[in-house]
């Protein structure tokens, strides 16, 4: 089959999206921009950067995507003990989403999506391109890579030491991403890089469960057998 390769600027990184040739791009590309619209803690106009601005006790409503962002993001957060947190430790607690209902607990809450929205999002440009009738390709932001179809996407891992990629594996219906990990976790794996893998059926998945790897440093934590996941650190 020969294929179609696409690029375009979107969640901070270059978001590539591969079709069989003679098929369109167009419907990912809008799925991404429609999330970044909703999503974008640098825009003082989506969901996060209104809530930004939002006093102590107040509410907003919040489009559908970020709502099932932030029920997955807390999901995640009670699962994990913690580990995985939007609000970075500053408040927890501070945030309650029901339904698509926002309300601030604490004037220290801000979000920060950036650890699951944009496998999200790439989840959502793959739902786009299967709806228009596309049965194969792959969408890759910057690392959140998700793939469908007849179709094997190869997966490059960085060597930090050697300052080169490193072939890995092959994708094939499913998710991987890959986060950086702090030093304080680097410190009780000797021997260790700076990345947690984690492969997934779902990008959201695998993206928010790189951050729960990267800080327990435990490739077998008991959350990622409920995702059908499988994790590494390199």
């Amino acid at each position: 089959m020969n294929w179609l390769r696409r690029a375009q600027p979107w969640l901070g990184t270059l978001v590539e999206v591969g079709v069989p040739e003679g098929a369109c791009a167009d419907a990912a590309f809008a799925a991404l921009r429609r999330v970044q619209a909703c999503m974008s803690r640098f825009d003082p106009h989506s969901d996060v950067g209104r809530f930004a601005a939002l006093p102590v006790g107040g509410c907003m409503e919040v489009a559908q995507d970020t709502a099932q962002v932030l029920h997955a993001a807390r999901a995640l957060q009670q699962a994990s003990g913690g580990l995985f947190d939007i609000t970075q430790g500053r408040a927890p607690q501070g945030w309650h989403c029901e339904g698509r209902l926002l309300t601030k607990r604490d004037a220290a809450a801000a979000l920060d999506l950036g650890g699951i929205a944009k496998g999200y999002a790439v989840d959502c440009a793959v739902q786009a391109l299967q709806a228009q009738g596309c049965t194969a390709g792959w969408v890759n932001a910057g690392g959140d890579l998700r793939a469908f179809g007849s179709v094997q996407v190869p997966i490059l891992l960085r060597d930090e030491e050697a300052g080169e990629l490193r072939p890995f594996a092959q994708l094939e219906d499913g998710a991987f991403a890959t986060s950086r990990f702090g030093a304080a976790t680097r410190s009780r794996i000797p021997g260790v890089q700076a990345h947690a893998s984690v492969a997934a059926p779902q990008c959201l998945w695998a993206d928010a469960l790189t951050k729960v790897v990267a800080a327990s440093g435990d490739t077998r934590h008991p959350l990622l057998a409920g995702y059908d996941a499988r994790a590494w650190l390199h």
